[in-house]
């Protein structure tokens, strides 16, 4: 990484606004700003030239779900090394979730979070809690952290269960104009489950958590947005119902939106087996049925999923390496969660990619409120530079995350970022 204020970028290929990605331009910054889109433009004094040989370029790249666990946790992740996954995996902008310890449920913690990533590449948007401490009994600060830079609300990690919580959070923040970002899990029937209830949970002899602990609590959901007229954010679909009750609402004016992991529109609960019981396949939500996948991949199709995000979940070596029923749910996805799209989405034709780059670029901003890159003169330089066909594998050497748990480690790769540019740096991803 480097502090770089000038910078030519040669032989890029722009997409987004008036480009499609069919014409090789030049693009110069200056103080961090784009002040040059041509053709065969020359270096100045105090330039750095980077020749993109054809590669990509786009706004930069938001995941707006991602756990960076500082404070409290930092042997399974810190701000700094969470950002540095990140920026290998082309993203310029993350929002943090709030299960950290103490908890992101004032406006102290939001700022902390703020200051330790300011000289960081990658700007961290913190999400602040609904409920004090993530317990659930009565609401947090909302406005102070809005203030502080806090961008939505959720207790992730648990659900909002109290339905009247619920309903005063998206008043409140209907005012604050901010989404509620609610893990949806209705706790008494998905417990004790391991895996995804189905065939496979039935054959291997687990505890499964069944479809319907998800849909019952996005019904609910669904219908207190509807009631308050608050916006309602359906964090890491999973299953094939809830996706059609999102459409359903979506269809009826009421204001939700919802996000998917890349691994639960490519793997299902079949890999735990297939694996031998490893734990680095254990999420939650679990990875769920083909027929769920498929209908990610739908959804995703049809605009009723909005934006991709990975859930990046670090958790230390020691934690994952028990047996499959102990291990903590997540898996980190910074890394791979452009490969894994490229191959299920691009490649596939589910998704062109101008509908690809949306999911990454535009729909977590706007449900965010926040600044949307663009490629255009006079513009803040937010960049992903990349390409969609470049093979690779993810071994050790490229988890940029101080955790590995990864169900994609060893897999070989197609396509990746080769660089980010934001906030006056420029970071070139070395494979």
């Amino acid at each position: 990484m480097s502090y770089t204020p000038n910078l030519l970028l040669k032989n890029i290929k722009p997409v987004g606004g008036d480009f499609d990605g069919s014409d090789i331009v030049d693009l110069r910054i200056i103080d961090g700003k784009i002040a040059e889109i041509g053709n065969e433009l020359n270096p100045k004094e105090n330039e750095e030239v980077h020749d993109g040989k054809e590669a990509y370029l786009s706004g930069g790249w938001m995941d707006m779900h991602v756990h960076l666990r500082e404070p409290g946790y930092e042997h399974k992740e810190t701000i700094e090394t969470g950002c540095a996954a990140a920026a290998f995996g082309g993203f310029t902008e993350v929002a943090c979730m709030p299960n950290t310890n103490p908890a992101i449920d004032s406006r102290d913690v939001v700022e902390f979070i703020k200051k330790k990533a300011e000289d960081l590449p990658v700007e961290v948007h913190p999400i602040g809690c609904v409920s004090k401490e993530r317990e659930g009994k009565s609401i947090a600060e909302m406005g102070d952290m809005k203030k502080g830079g806090a961008v939505a609300f959720s207790d992730d990690g648990d659900p909002v269960y109290n339905a009247q919580l619920m309903r005063v959070a998206l008043e409140y923040s209907s005012m604050l104009e901010m989404p509620i970002i609610n893990h949806e899990e209705d706790l008494k029937l998905s417990r004790p489950g391991h895996m995804h209830e189905g065939k496979e949970s039935a054959k291997l002899g687990i505890d499964g958590t069944p479809g319907i602990a998800e849909e019952v609590m996005i019904a609910r959901d669904i219908l207190l947005a509807e009631f308050t007229g608050g916006h309602i954010h359906v964090a890491h679909i999973s299953t094939a119902k809830a996706v059609d009750l999102v459409r359903q609402a979506k269809a009826k004016g009421i204001n939700v939106t919802t996000e998917v992991c890349p691994h639960h529109f490519d793997l299902t609960d079949e890999e735990i087996e297939r694996r031998d019981f490893d734990t680095n396949v254990k999420m939650h939500p679990p990875l769920r049925s083909q027929e769920d996948v498929d209908a990610m991949i739908k959804g995703l199709a049809d605009g009723t999923i909005d934006a991709i995000c990975t859930d990046h979940a670090p958790h230390a070596i020691q934690e994952k390496e028990v047996e499959f029923i102990y291990a903590p749910n997540g898996i980190i996805g910074l890394e791979t969660a452009w490969s894994v799209s490229v191959r299920q989405l691009l490649d596939s034709g589910v998704l062109d990619l101008n509908e690809l780059l949306a999911k990454i670029v535009e729909k977590p901003r706007e449900i965010l409120n926040l600044e949307i890159p663009k490629i255009e003169k006079g513009a803040k330089a937010n960049l992903t530079l990349f390409n969609i066909d470049e093979e690779w594998t993810f071994d050790e050497d490229k988890v940029h995350s101080k955790s590995a748990n990864s169900p994609y480690l060893g897999d070989q790769m197609k396509g990746r970022a080769e660089a980010i540019y934001n906030k006056g740096r420029f970071v070139i991803n070395e494979i």
